[in-house]
């Protein structure tokens, strides 16, 4: 029984959708990339003193100029000179500091991010089924990268920016009250009004920025699965419900753009108005002095300059602000899958199989629902023993359970109730990465990668030679028509193997089965996609390492199971008969109908 994959992760805007996930409430999410950025203190720091020294520079160029509007008249030329080349000094250091901070600010954001998303990738490879019937596999791809991409922008750039235009404030604001308090205090009765928009549409900013990455999420995961299944879509002419459908996730992320440029093009608007008319204000305040004979001109110069550097400080912050805001619900997205639940874990302190291991397979009164149908049960009260070596076959009506078995040996899931064991342990007392470099599996969906032929199969057992590789390729009647490609074993098979028919993907499977040389084999219907003459050279194969082997084989053609020491009857989740092709046959029941219906009435499995 397959699992299914309808179950999936409610669309963004969807009833339900911002229930199902906790939205950011403000920017402090963003404290969870602290773990990934405390290995690289050291290049913090140093970017943080590139930054200080580089706002400290720029504060310091309105003195020089104060220095040389005032006494632009004297008559000593040499204090003047000193002046102009102190500025050029300031603006050489500023130059240089700049360029430091951007280079490891930018280097940080670039090690940070790559961290990530190799932490994210690590937590999902290793998640089991049950969390992929929850969440579509491009929206996972999408938390990868674009969310990833927007954390490096911020951090390769935008938290710099803001860390120095908040010094820039404040170092601005401390060297404007030492020029002039009287008209610091007028500026400081403008930032209330620039601080106010700010918390209101910054929230609202927020929640669209989480819900327009949820849809872009949403486009990349309906396109990733239109285009997995291309042929299927073309076959039943379905293109353009595709397109219709794809196009409508599209331009509703498109629209939530928009909303969400227009707040942040609204509050920028607010933010620079009402910054820049508060300079206007001064200045002519400033200027009524210096005619006033109380204000000279350079010192209301340098007052301007502060004014304007305090101005640009706040604008740039109102930009960054709404780049964190992004930033927070991408961080937020991330977070989830690094904390998300897995059902099925390796225990704390896990057991040690016996080596050698023998292969021997128990089912104790096992009970289990997949979580996408919970009403349904797959397994009812299953007890099955098998000894090592033994070849045991599992047979009956689609949705009978005998898939759900392969899937409990390989611990994909846990039983609700009972439990399954390899030479008398209990899988869930055994790391999973232990016990299942013991099995090899060949799945009824050939798994083929974009790679070479040579490297698909060796995927069974990464350090085989090429000898080994050919020699599995051959056991599985694969060598034929691998060495009759382009480039032969080098030749590259295309994306999910479309360059091969189904049953040379099938053979490429069973070899990479055959080359993993494990004490149990699983075939889930292995010559389900084969032709009469490939099937069988391939059962020839399959009888012969199915030899001092625990092998179980799922089939719907009673042809390929004949041979097997038992065969295992089931239905409703349940064994209903065992024993020889014979002795089923001679009993009549559900195995005497599917061979009568095979064998005798010609609806055979070729």
């Amino acid at each position: 029984m397959a699992r299914s994959t309808t179950a999936r992760t409610a669309q963004p805007g969807a009833p339900g959708a911002t229930e199902d996930r906790a939205r950011s409430r403000k920017i402090g999410v963003l404290k969870a990339l602290w773990p990934f950025m405390r290995p690289y203190k050291l290049m913090m720091a140093g970017a943080l003193l590139a930054l200080v020294l580089t706002a400290a520079m720029t504060l310091t160029l309105p003195l020089a100029v104060r220095r040389v509007v005032d006494h632009f008249r004297i008559e000593d030329g040499t204090l003047l000179d000193q002046y102009f080349l102190a500025a050029l000094g300031i603006a050489a250091v500023l130059a240089a500091g700049t360029g430091i901070r951007y280079a490891l600010v930018t280097r940080l954001g670039e090690r940070v991010v790559a961290d990530i998303r190799k932490a994210v990738f690590n937590r999902v490879i290793g998640m089991s089924p049950e969390f992929y019937e929850r969440i579509m596999t491009g929206e996972v791809l999408s938390r990868i990268t674009t969310d990833t991409t927007l954390i490096q922008s911020v951090l390769g750039s935008s938290v710099s920016i803001a860390l120095r235009n908040a010094l820039m404030f404040v170092g601005g604001l401390v060297l404007m009250l030492l020029t002039s308090a009287k008209l610091t205090g007028m500026v400081l009765l403008i930032i209330p009004l620039v601080v106010v928009p700010i918390l209101i549409l910054g929230r609202r900013l927020r929640k669209i920025s989480r819900e327009n990455q949820d849809w872009i999420a949403a486009s990349s995961g309906n396109a990733g699965e239109a285009l997995s299944a291309v042929q299927t879509v073309q076959a039943f002419t379905h293109e353009a419900a595709s397109r219709s459908r794809f196009g409508d996730i599209t331009e509703t992320s498109y629209n939530v753009s928009v909303r969400r440029i227009r707040t942040r093009a609204v509050l920028t608007v607010i933010v620079i108005f009402l910054v820049f008319a508060g300079i206007v204000g001064v200045l002519w305040m400033g200027a009524n002095a210096v005619r006033a004979g109380t204000m000279t001109e350079g010192t209301l110069i340098q007052f301007v300059i502060y004014s304007v550097i305090m101005a640009g400080s706040v604008a740039a912050l109102s930009e960054i602000m709404a780049e964190l805001q992004r930033a927070a619900g991408a961080t937020e997205r991330l977070v989830e899958l690094l904390a998300v639940d897995d059902t099925v874990l390796d225990p704390s302190t896990p057991r040690t199989l016996s080596r050698p291991v023998q292969g021997a397979i128990g089912f104790e009164d096992v009970t289990f629902r997949y979580p996408s149908r919970p009403e349904t049960v797959a397994l009812d009260g299953l007890s099955l023993s098998v000894v090592p070596g033994e070849t045991v076959a599992f047979v009956g009506p689609s949705g009978a359970g005998k898939t759900t078995v392969i899937q409990m040996i390989l611990r994909f899931y846990d039983p609700e109730a009972g439990r399954v064991t390899l030479d008398g342990v209990d899988l869930r007392q055994v790391a999973r990465g232990d016990f299942r470099q013991h099995v090899a599996l060949v799945p009824q969906d050939p798994v083929i990668f974009a790679a070479t032929a040579r490297e698909n199969i060796r995927f069974g057992r990464p350090d085989a030679t090429d000898a080994e590789v050919e020699a599995a390729a051959r056991a599985a009647a694969a060598h034929d028509f691998i060495s009759a490609l382009p480039d032969g074993y080098d030749a590259y098979v295309g994306e999910r193997g479309v360059m091969l028919s189904g049953g040379q993907k099938q053979r490429i499977a069973i070899a990479r089965a055959i080359l993993r040389d494990a004490p149990v084999l699983l075939l889930d219907e292995a010559t389900s996609a084969l032709d009469a003459e490939s099937e069988r050279a391939v059962q020839q194969a399959v009888d012969e390492l199915s030899a001092g082997r625990t092998t179980l084989i799922v089939a719907h053609r009673l042809a390929t199971v004949k041979k097997a020491d038992r065969i295992v009857v089931m239905d409703a989740g349940r064994i209903v008969a065992q024993g020889t092709h014979d002795e089923l046959v001679g009993q009549g029941g559900l195995y005497a109908r599917l061979a009568r219906l095979q064998f005798t009435d010609g609806v055979a499995a070729e």
